[in-house]
């Protein structure tokens, strides 16, 4: 349990890191006059560098642990962004973006490589509240953000001082990790196959694009397209994650009662619904368009919110270890961080709610492949597992 709350503080923390780059693109890009196509572009530099870093994430944390890469790459993470906090150019922005994608890709392997670990120890799901935890760090970063900008705080000044305080915490939190060790069982049974990896990774990469279009976009279609103020923006941010967070806490209970499968065409159709939502916020008289896409952002986020807990979930009990894990975190993350960046482009040519069009054909793709993909997973590994005799051995992450 020691463990448990360890990896939590992490999920938060990591949440709260993710806020500071989302909920403060619609000041950056107000104050380097970015526009939609090269915001798209950095947003495209961040996710080179994540892509860059993932597939080296997964040997580094089968050679050292998960716990120990997680205690290295949280602070270092944080410190990242006070790259894209002092950026004065678009430029400058940008190779900011590939250093901070870098390491929020290491980050992500070794927070799941990690909390996979710690549910197998405790022999019971997890997952859900994990990544709850995550989204309400981003709903208190985000809200806090929202706070600080609605007083006309400088956002350089925001990113760089707040860098440092979550740097300071993640190094705290590292001591606790180091404390609570827990060891992680090898399965012996037959992982999944290639076949069944790639489509697993192409599940998150739906889902993540979805979600990943929700945080770098909504604030920005509130103020280009809505004409809202870029606290509204800010506050579409939030309120994503809120709805998100809710779900998510109550997730690992919805899921046993459901089932994977049920769960995750149930969270593909309500994703579907809230995007619908926020394409017709635009067509609405301009007092009925914020709350409306208030509404379609919140329905996002409750529906995305049990897809890739599921996913890693589903993929651990399954026998998939770091390189596994880390394979299929980079075709999801790919496709969350290069779909929302590919929207710029869209968007600068054919208009932003088009481009919206994009993550909400997918939120339907994953209502449609994920259902039978993970029943399929789930039957492969029960049989294998239910004809191995081997003994299961334990050692330390």
């Amino acid at each position: 349990m020691a463990a448990r709350g360890a990896i939590t503080a992490c999920y938060g923390l990591t949440g709260v890191l993710n806020a500071l780059w989302g909920a403060t693109l619609p000041a950056t890009d107000a104050r380097l006059g970015l526009g939609p196509g090269r915001l798209g572009y950095v947003l495209m530099a961040l996710a080179v560098g994540a892509l860059v870093a993932m597939p080296v994430a997964g040997p580094l944390a089968d050679q050292w642990g998960g716990r120990r890469l997680l205690r290295l790459a949280a602070p270092s993470t944080a410190l990242a962004l006070a790259g894209p906090a002092l950026a004065g150019s678009v430029e400058l922005l940008a190779v900011s973006a590939v250093v901070l994608g870098m390491l929020l890709g290491v980050l992500n392997v070794a927070l799941s490589v990690q909390a996979v670990a710690v549910e197998r120890a405790l022999n019971r799901p997890i997952m859900a509240t994990m990544h709850g935890t995550w989204t309400l760090g981003a709903v208190a970063g985000g809200g806090m953000i929202t706070a600080a900008l609605r007083a006309a705080v400088p956002v350089q000044a925001l990113m760089a001082a707040a860098a440092l305080l979550l740097a300071a915490a993640m190094l705290a939190v590292g001591g606790r990790l180091d404390r609570h060790a827990v060891p992680r069982p090898v399965v012996t049974a037959a992982p999944p196959s290639p076949s069944s990896l790639i489509m697993l990774g192409v599940v998150g990469a739906a889902a993540f694009i979805t979600e990943g279009a929700a945080t770098d976009w909504a604030g920005v279609h509130a103020t280009r397209v809505l004409g809202g103020h870029p606290a509204t923006g800010s506050l579409m941010y939030t309120v994503f994650f809120v709805a998100m967070t809710l779900v998510r806490f109550a997730g690992d209970a919805v899921r046993a009662r459901l089932g994977a499968a049920v769960t995750i065409r149930l969270a593909g159709l309500t994703a579907t619904a809230g995007y619908g939502l926020v394409l017709l916020a635009g067509a609405l008289p301009a007092p009925a368009r914020i709350g409306c896409a208030l509404a379609g952002w919140a329905l996002t986020g409750a529906g995305m919110a049990m897809v890739w807990p599921v996913v890693t979930s589903t993929l651990g009990a399954a026998g998939g270890n770091a390189r596994r894990l880390s394979a299929v975190t980079t075709i999801s993350y790919g496709g969350g961080l290069i779909g929302p960046a590919l929207i710029g482009p869209v968007a600068a040519v054919a208009g932003l709610p088009l481009a919206l069009v994009i993550p909400a054909t997918l939120a339907l793709l994953v209502a449609a492949i994920a259902p039978p993909l993970l029943t399929a997973v789930v039957r492969s590994h029960t049989h294998t597992a239910g004809a191995s005799t081997a003994p299961a051995h334990r050692r330390m992450p």
